[in-house]
């Protein structure tokens, strides 16, 4: 009997070990991508607690990310290691700030030191377009990867999502109640994405296996990629990732 106390006490002990070292469910590692927390948490469950600080991020060097702004206020992209916040402002204008004092209910990130670059062909013009010739060049490709395209968009639409205050969520149309949609009409920009044929309802939408953010060259307009229309533009994917 006057073993019991301390036998009790071990395995308490283990047990609590065991429970502390299990990694946080909302967050995954693959081949150099971070991805915290789920798209599908905060659009179905009204999950919009925050599971990043971005200036807790320690590698800013050939950083790139992408994930709605805290509380679905906004829109977050990094690009090569420059974060900008996109928000609505009272009048409906796009406001663009640079800034790593953000947070985000989800996001995914990776650092990429050297791109490959590649000329669209000319059939290359939608999102569609870009999305099924990603998956041809790195069918080979099982974890999920950064891409950017940088040139000139014929025409685009983006959104900035903008939830009111305390406003609850429980389906993908609440988290987007008051987003605001802008038109980009013939304008240099970038689009920073990520691809992955596994993270359905993670960090893509349940019906896309990539996720962008265009940024226009004056870095004026940023935003969630929802249309696209190519004019002249070059894609990049991680040195190593295509296959052609």
């Amino acid at each position: 009997m006057t073993f019991k106390k301390p036998v009790i006490a071990l395995l308490t002990l283990t047990i609590l070990s065991c429970i502390s070292s299990k990694k946080d469910p909302t967050v995954e590692h693959a081949a150099g991508v971070s991805i915290i927390g789920a798209m599908r948490n905060v659009m179905l469950k009204g999950d919009l607690q925050d599971r990043l600080s971005l200036d807790t991020i320690a590698n800013k060097t050939g950083l790139y990310g992408l994930g709605p702004l805290s509380h679905l206020q906004g829109e977050l992209l990094i690009n090569d290691g420059k974060n900008y916040i996109s928000r609505v402002t009272t009048n409906g204008s796009l406001e663009v700030k640079k800034s790593y004092d953000a947070s985000a209910p989800f996001f995914v990130y990776s650092n990429v030191d050297k791109w490959e670059e590649i000329v669209l062909p000319d059939s290359i013009a939608t999102i569609q377009d870009v999305e099924k010739y990603i998956g041809e060049r790195t069918s080979k490709i099982s974890s999920p990867f950064a891409f950017k395209l940088k040139g000139t968009v014929a025409h685009a639409k983006i959104h900035v999502l903008n939830l009111p205050e305390g406003a609850k969520v429980s389906s993908p149309a609440e988290a987007h109640e008051n987003q605001v949609d802008y038109d980009i009409k013939n304008e240099k920009a970038e689009i920073i994405g990520f691809y992955s044929t596994e993270h359905k309802g993670v960090f893509t939408h349940h019906d896309s296996n990539t996720h962008m953010h265009l940024i226009t060259a004056d870095e004026l307009k940023m935003g969630h990629l929802d249309e696209l229309q190519i004019e002249n533009m070059s894609l990049y994917l991680p040195e190593g990732h295509s296959q052609q």
